[in-house]
């Protein structure tokens, strides 16, 4: 579930200053907020005092990337900003505009968009897996949490993706089998791979490495070489594979599986949305709804 961000649907003038001026000035400044005891009033405005407090808690519902900047080197920024919403706020409530009724409709919309985002923030706390959902998630998932270093060695030949290096020939299909083979031949004779690899795998990057890959996941390759990959005993050579780069030789080093702590940040993130959604739909279901159909038609299912 996606809502409006708050912030911006409050505090528009504060939105845009913040697309609109840099987030890192230039020349020096105080890299910290000076502390301040929660009550000390940090902004007036006419009647309106803003406390350090307040201040915190505005700069809480930034997004994060923000946060650090409006307590650090942008603050004096950040507070002319809220300066100028506060005054434009105040001389818009003097000309009576927050008496208009569309405006009194959008507020109520903003307000109860905010509350909206809350409770949802409250409800993700509160609905996380539970540890027999996540242990069994692990178990019946371990196959995903498989990773394998492995090595190896490209051969491209023309329409491949992989660029060819410089003053290299363009070999045909053909060509560029016959000689993986005869690399895997060489290697299987007793030539190391990594010396190998390094004259003459297409791949640069790795074959600089001396074929190294370094470690793979399931998904995070082209589905051929990860089902060969995968195939491997550790120390074991592939026989020649082919993917829209050119034919590989892939050797696996070695093949571990992340220990159930280790990826249980990332099982829980996993499961919390639907959790999540089915939290908000209860309250959904519970609440007296009506939508009016000739206004709102159907939703069509997907194909």
């Amino acid at each position: 579930m996606t809502f409006f961000r708050s912030l911006c649907l409050l505090a528009p003038l504060v939105c845009l200053t913040a697309q609109t001026v840099p987030l890192v000035q230039p020349g020096p400044g105080p890299a910290v907020m000076n502390a301040a005891p929660p009550d000390t009033v940090v902004i007036a405005v006419d009647d309106m005092k803003l406390t350090a407090a307040d201040f915190d808690r505005i700069v809480d519902s930034l997004p994060q990337q923000l946060q650090a900047q409006a307590r650090g080197p942008n603050r004096t920024q950040f507070a002319n900003n809220l300066v100028q919403m506060f005054v434009l706020a105040g001389e818009a409530k003097r000309q009576k505009m927050d008496q208009d009724p569309n405006f009194q409709m959008l507020a109520k919309f903003q307000t109860d968009n905010m509350l909206a985002t809350h409770m949802a923030s409250e409800l993700n706390k509160s609905n996380k897996p539970d540890e027999a959902a996540v242990r069994k998630y692990y178990d019946d998932h371990k196959d995903d949490f498989i990773q394998a270093k492995v090595s190896h060695i490209l051969v491209r030949f023309q329409g491949t993706q992989a660029p060819a290096r410089a003053g290299q020939k363009d070999l045909t299909e053909a060509e560029a089998l016959a000689k993986i083979q005869d690399l895997r031949k060489r290697i299987e004779g007793g030539e190391d791979f990594g010396v190998i690899a390094k004259a003459e795998s297409d791949d640069i990057n790795s074959g600089a490495k001396g074929g190294d890959l370094g470690t793979i996941t399931h998904g995070q390759t082209v589905p051929a070489f990860e089902q060969a990959a995968f195939a491997l005993k550790p120390g074991e050579l592939s026989d020649p594979v082919k993917t829209q780069f050119g034919y590989h030789i892939i050797k696996l080093v070695s093949l571990d599986a992340n220990s159930f702590d280790a990826v249980r940040p990332d099982i829980e993130k996993q499961l919390t949305p639907p959790l999540l959604q089915k939290a908000i739909q209860d309250l959904v279901k519970k609440a007296v709804v009506t939508v009016n159909p000739a206004f709102f038609p159907p939703i069509e299912p997907a194909k």
